[in-house]
């Protein structure tokens, strides 16, 4: 913790001018350290002084405000504390300042209870999302599958929020993997992993080497630019060129958090990296892509699949792609439990970039089908689809075990505001 407070003295708190200087010098001399703030108050409180902090810092990071609770028992002059009081006014200046924060549950919190111990974990999760979001590193190899003029983005506005997209042709990254020797260390690492995580039952060695191969040039390429995650020109080229399709070699990838987005979607990869960021789990980049049948509440997600081994309940089948007919597909079901789906998008019109978040589950209903899929059930699911379809958002959206929809919506609404629409 990086305050002017002493316990052992009780000197540090701020409650002048000059304090507010103090503690802003020594916030920006540790500012690399520092991801949010924490304001706490065991009285009333300056509220001028802690709001001159903040901006004198420079920081430009989340900020709590937490206030101690009186006891009944203690409501004389000299134990009373009126931390509920002085919680207003401090936050009344934070507006005034435009300092944007963080509220805890409750209005006043006991620092050694249940509840401020979940919000300080909620919070340094938001803190932590901010901080990644806004130096996130995306790379795309080759070009967007000509017929899919959906995943079109500004690299622009992207860049302005502090998000940078490295580029690279997709021959490279084959020219790559072709060249490399199948006894290669790293190359039998991910074979190895493959038997781990896929059922390969059947399948001829050449596309699994293929697979392996593709796997590692990615990942050096990743390596050598510093990278998050890429999305993938993951058809038609790679399958006429190199033989395979890409799938059961970005599920690799993302099995390891280098994350990996079909389709050359970018928006749709960081949309993946803020899920993964938010819940601690792997994502995947999903199409919004068939009703459930007469249900109004229940649709089916679905990919080829590029799904990581975690989403799926067993082991996927490694197999021919339905369409493409190359090895290097996945087929498998998403494993049941409570999942958030968000997906972010760049206006160009507008020069801003607009997002939303939905939580649902993933049911336990049956189907006979291809791919990588699952049965998803959302509360108001109609009027989910008939926004995204008037909104004109894409079709994929990136899908996570867990619910996370607080973080994100606090992350990207009240600190990144970005246009963030949730669904109840």
């Amino acid at each position: 913790m990086v305050t002017l407070f002493s316990e052992s003295s009780g000197d540090g708190t701020l409650r002048t001018r000059r304090d507010a200087k103090r503690c802003a010098d020594l916030l920006k001399r540790r500012a690399n350290e520092i991801i949010g703030i924490l304001v706490t108050l065991p009285n009333f409180g300056d509220e001028k002084s802690i709001v001159e902090a903040i901006r004198l810092s420079n920081l430009n990071v989340p900020v709590m405000i937490h206030a101690f609770p009186d006891h009944i028992e203690k409501m004389d002059r000299e134990n009373r504390r009126d931390s509920f009081c002085g919680k207003f006014s401090l936050c009344n200046n934070l507006k005034q300042y435009g300092v944007p924060f963080t509220n805890t549950s409750y209005h006043v919190e006991d620092p050694s209870s249940e509840d401020f111990k979940k919000d300080m974990q909620f919070f340094g999760k938001v803190c932590w999302v901010l901080k990644k979001l806004k130096s996130a590193r995306l790379g795309l190899i080759g070009v967007r599958p000509s017929p899919f003029n959906t995943v079109r983005y500004s690299e622009k506005i992207l860049e302005s929020e502090g998000i940078s997209v490295e580029t690279v042709s997709l021959s490279d990254i084959l020219w790559r993997a072709q060249e490399m020797d199948e006894n290669d260390d790293r190359i039998r690492e991910i074979v190895a992993e493959m038997n781990e995580y896929f059922s390969l039952e059947g399948v001829p060695r050449e596309p699994i080497v293929k697979t392996a191969k593709l796997s590692v040039a990615i990942l050096e390429w990743i390596e050598e630019n510093d990278l998050n995650g890429v999305a993938v020109q993951c058809w038609p080229t790679i399958e006429k060129h190199y033989g395979i399709v890409p799938c059961a070699a970005m599920s690799v990838l993302t099995e390891r958090s280098l994350l990996a987005a079909c389709e050359a979607d970018i928006t749709g990869l960081l949309s993946m990296y803020a899920l993964q960021l938010a819940s601690g789990n792997h994502p995947a980049l999903v199409d919004l892509n068939n009703n459930y049948g007469d249900s109004r509440d229940k649709f089916v997600v679905f990919h080829c699949s590029n799904f990581p081994r975690s989403l799926f309940v067993d082991k996927p089948k490694f197999c021919r792609h339905f369409a493409l007919h190359k090895y290097g597909a996945l087929h498998g079901k998403i494993r049941p439990g409570p999942v958030t789906l968000f997906r972010i998008s760049t206006d160009d019109k507008y020069g801003k970039i607009r997002s939303y978040v939905v939580e649902g589950e993933i049911t336990d209903d049956q189907l006979d089908t291809f791919g990588g899929y699952g049965v998803v059930r959302i509360k108001g699911l109609q009027s989910l689809l008939q926004y995204i379809a008037n909104e004109g958002f894409e079709h994929h959206v990136a899908i996570v075990h867990g619910h996370v929809a607080d973080i994100l919506e606090e992350t990207v609404k009240k600190y990144l505001g970005w246009d963030f629409y949730r669904h109840i």
